[in-house]
């Protein structure tokens, strides 16, 4: 008991009446970092939220240090030494790194002006003890995913935080990255830091946590030591029940070409990209952070511009714009949900029809709401949506359900070619399995789909055949049993030209 940094005492969180958290008691101890895991909407970003001082809760008491507190805004959190790394970013895109990291709190001067000296020498040595590449003066709209999260994690360290709160932070980071990470946040825990550690990622939180709290349904279900649970009860405790294999069984694919691609070129991005996805297909395309993967999909929806030829069944599909790649039989599941996936205000239907909003329209301009709230509610159904009802916006549902919002957009307009970039980021392991499952059924009649991820073990799990790209080139295609990890890792790096490059 008197090791308890923060105690919380029966907290329960309701939005318009709905419970979101259910009188959680649970400890945060001195020095230790803790793991919070559940399934998406299990309530874990909710009771986050309350600790860093976004949400105040329903009911219930939080405690600090044995004292009865009450945090109504973030700057009070900060202040008794609580800071948050959210899960979607929150940064100012047109200011520096260094004005994002004390934006709000910034140094003053002895004659009230701005200490610029010291804001950026401070940045400079959170970067570099994160072995970040981003310079203090950098714009954040010119900074990558991957970029943006670590100058995150800057903004937290920059004050004398007591409690630092890391909510899926290693969705866009790569493996050195990562384990920079880890290894920063056991040297804070030495110097008498406490973490809490919010994540999907179960083999994490293994290796980096002391102890860990399992949330389901909004309730604390479990709570113990790392030593004593597994990654596979772990599981079974957020989802109440066993877990079968989670990748569906392969199929072999006998289908022809419906998306070619020959020469692609961006330039500054990628060149000479050239591939084929076949009708019921899952290509899977692999690379290190920055190889052009992404870039490659959003040349082939027209958000970048780019020369080569692209195909659809037989017919030229080049886009210049998103809209005329969607005509052209292309779907987009975006690795950015908050940037380009969603609209974080708008409600669930709204978002649905984004792309599609066309299909349902009356008259010119007159949307016919009950045809998309039925299409709406479909999806809902499909994707096993937890939200209130179809118009919450989407700034209150858990991560998880923005994403399988967002896909659920990208499949509306019943696309021939459907390309998931990160499919699964930040998104539970019961939902990914439901993701997976559903990719595996979409390709089974028909679709092709062209995978985008960092996550070996899904490319693996998923894909028959592997694209790697490197540098902005196609490094080398796999296919079968040379389909293996380190065969994907030796193109992606280039130490070895990797079995049938």
């Amino acid at each position: 008991m008197e090791n308890a940094l923060i105690r919380m005492r029966a907290l329960r969180k309701e939005f318009a009446g709905h419970p979101v958290l259910r009188d959680v008691d649970a400890e945060i101890h001195r020095g230790e970092i803790l793991g919070l895991i559940g399934e998406n909407g299990a309530g874990k970003s909710t009771l986050v939220k309350i600790l860093a001082g976004i949400h105040e809760p329903t009911s219930g008491k939080l405690e600090l240090e044995g004292r009865a507190v009450s945090f109504r805004s973030p700057s009070d959190a900060r202040r008794a030494g609580v800071s948050l790394v959210p899960q979607e970013f929150n940064l100012a895109a047109d200011l520096s790194v260094e004005e994002n990291v004390f934006l709000g709190a910034e140094l003053l001067t002895g004659r009230r002006t701005l200490d610029r000296t010291r804001m950026r020498a401070r940045t400079l040595e959170l970067l570099s003890e994160l072995g970040a590449s981003a310079a203090p003066a950098d714009r954040i709209d010119g900074l990558s995913a991957a970029q943006k999260q670590l100058v995150e994690v800057c903004k937290a360290l920059a004050f004398d935080a007591r409690l630092l709160i890391l909510d899926e932070p290693t969705t866009m980071l790569t493996r050195r990255e990562i384990d920079r990470l880890f290894t920063l946040m056991r040297a804070l825990k030495t110097r008498g830091m406490t973490l809490v550690y919010v994540s999907h990622k179960l083999a994490e939180v293994m290796t980096i946590c002391d102890r860990v709290l399992i949330l389901r349904d909004g309730q604390l279900v479990h709570e113990a030591p790392i030593s004593e649970i597994g990654p596979a009860e772990m599981a079974r405790r957020m989802v109440g029940r066993e877990l079968r294999e989670i990748y569906p069984p392969k199929r072999k694919v006998e289908g022809g070409p419906v998306l070619e691609v020959r020469g692609l070129t961006s330039p500054g991005a990628f060149t000479d990209v050239s591939f084929t996805v076949r009708e019921g297909e899952i290509l899977g395309l692999a690379g290190l952070v920055g190889a052009g993967r992404t870039q490659t999909a959003e040349a082939l929806m027209g958000l970048r511009p780019s020369s080569g030829s692209v195909r659809v069944g037989g017919a030229d599909a080049r886009a210049r714009r998103s809209e005329q790649a969607v005509r052209n039989g292309l779907g987009y599941l975006s690795e950015d949900r908050q940037g380009s996936g969603v609209l974080a205000g708008f409600g669930i239907a709204e978002n649905v029809t984004l792309v599609s909003i066309r299909d349902y329209c009356s008259f010119p301009g007159v949307i016919d709401r009950e045809k998309e709230h039925e299409q709406a509610r479909t999806w809902r159904e499909r994707f096993r949506i937890k939200a209130p009802d179809l118009d919450a916006p989407l700034e209150s549902l858990s991560g998880g359900n923005q994403q399988k919002v967002s896909l659920a957009k990208a499949l509306d307009p019943r696309p021939r070619v459907l390309i998931v970039d990160e499919p699964t980021r930040g998104v539970d392991v019961a939902a990914k399995q439901e993701i997976y499952r559903f990719l595996s059924e979409l390709a089974a009649k028909g679709t092709a789909v062209l995978l985008i991820s960092s996550e070996l073990e899904e490319i693996l799990g998923m894909c028959d055949r592997v694209i790697v790209m490197r540098e902005g080139h196609i490094a080398g295609e796999l296919e079968g049993a040379a389909v293996r990890e380190h065969e994907i890792m030796y193109l992606a790096t280039g130490i070895e030209t990797g079995a049938s490059a």
